[in-house]
This record gives C-alpha cells, structure tokens and sequence, in this order.
C-alpha cells in the first residue's frame, strides 16, 4: 500500500523538513502498526505544520484508528529566530512569537483528515504525564535539544503497547550529518533499554518495535 497520491503531493506542499523517501517510509510503518494493533491510535510528537502528520493521517485512515498530534506550535530551539531552520513566515507579528497552528491547520484540512487528525496543542512532558491510552504508532520528531529529547523519550515511550511501533525523525549516528540529541537521548537509549529492536533505517528515521 502506498500514500495516496493527493494525499502525498499536500504532504509535499506543507512546510517542514520530511523528505518525501522518510514519509513513505513512516506511512509504511504506521500501515503496519495499526494491522498489528487495531484500534490503537497513533500519536506524533512534534507536528510544526503538518508536513509528516499527513503521512501518519493517512495511515490511520486506512487502519480505521485516528491520530493525536502533539505540539505547543511555538517551535523548536533551532526554529527560533537566528537559527538554521528559522521560517520567518510563521511568525506572528502581534506577538513576536512563532505560531504554527494556522499552518498544521490548514495542512489537515487541505488534505482532508480532520476527521482522523486531532491536535493537541501543549507541552509534551505535560501531555505525557496525564496521557492514559496505549498507543500502536509514537512517531517523535519533537525538540531537538539534549532535555527535550531525552523527555519525550522518557515521557512518551512507556506508552507504546508491547509490538507497538516507535519511528524516531533526525536520527544522525555520525556527527557530522545533524544534531546529535535523537540519536543519543531516544534512539540508543531505547535500543539499550532491551525494550525495542530496530526494524528498519530510512535516511535519519529509524523505526523500532517494542518488543517488552
């Protein structure tokens, strides 16, 4: 089964940083989760606007579940003004302040999943800590720094149901191609932790399997 081919082109047309190669791939393993754990949803932490959610939207659609996509839409450290990946065009000017809810808005709805995509709209550490229902599909390509990442790992991967599927984004094992903090806060310290096992690696996504 591949992405609907609509439905690829609003992924491609959203802004964010998910080569086209990487969302297959997560299409892929979310369609594979939600046969394997039907009913489940699947939750994605760090949406911005909505570029990789369209892929996980329309997994979920075709599994019959729904996705919650977790963000506070005020950006990631290295979003921020005078940073590499700072979009200016997602500022808003009344405050000063990014905004990316309009753009993750727009994303669902151009695409046409608002009935399978829900955003939440907060912190992850705070959503982990009251979040209750075991989960199919965690995709986390949330904040990018050392204690972002290592909190979401610590706060979002206990609800991973065991043969659940966790996909980690930007996921760099040499130095010298990205940020270092998904692959050493989340990645090794699921794969150590003997709970997960690596299913498969698509350019920096990398998609594990609770296994305990």
């Amino acid at each position: 089964m591949s992405l609907a081919a609509d439905l690829r082109a609003h992924a491609l047309a959203a802004k964010g940083f998910m080569p086209a190669d990487e969302g297959d791939a997560l299409f892929d393993a979310a369609i594979a989760a939600g046969a394997a754990l039907p009913g489940l949803p699947f939750l994605e932490v760090g949406s911005y606007c909505g570029r990789s959610t369209v892929w996980l939207g329309g997994a979920a659609r075709a599994c019959e579940t729904v996705v919650y996509a977790v963000d506070h839409h005020r950006g990631s450290e290295e979003n921020q003004a005078g940073w590499e990946h700072h979009d200016p065009t997602v500022v808003d000017l009344r405050i000063g302040k990014m905004d990316t809810l309009p753009f993750f808005r727009a994303t669902i709805h151009d695409a046409g999943l608002e009935d399978v995509v829900f955003a939440v709209v907060g912190q992850s550490p705070a959503v982990a800590r009251a979040w209750r229902t075991p989960l199919a599909f965690l995709f986390i390509d949330g904040g990018h720094g050392e204690e972002p990442a290592r909190k979401d790992y610590e706060g979002w991967t206990p609800h991973v149901a065991v043969g659940g599927t966790l996909a980690i984004h930007d996921v760099f094992p040499d130095p010298a191609d990205g940020g270092r903090p998904p692959y050493e806060q989340i990645f090794v310290p699921a794969l150590e932790s003997g709970r997960f096992r690596l299913v498969s690696s698509t350019g920096s996504l990398r998609v594990l399997q609770r296994v305990d």
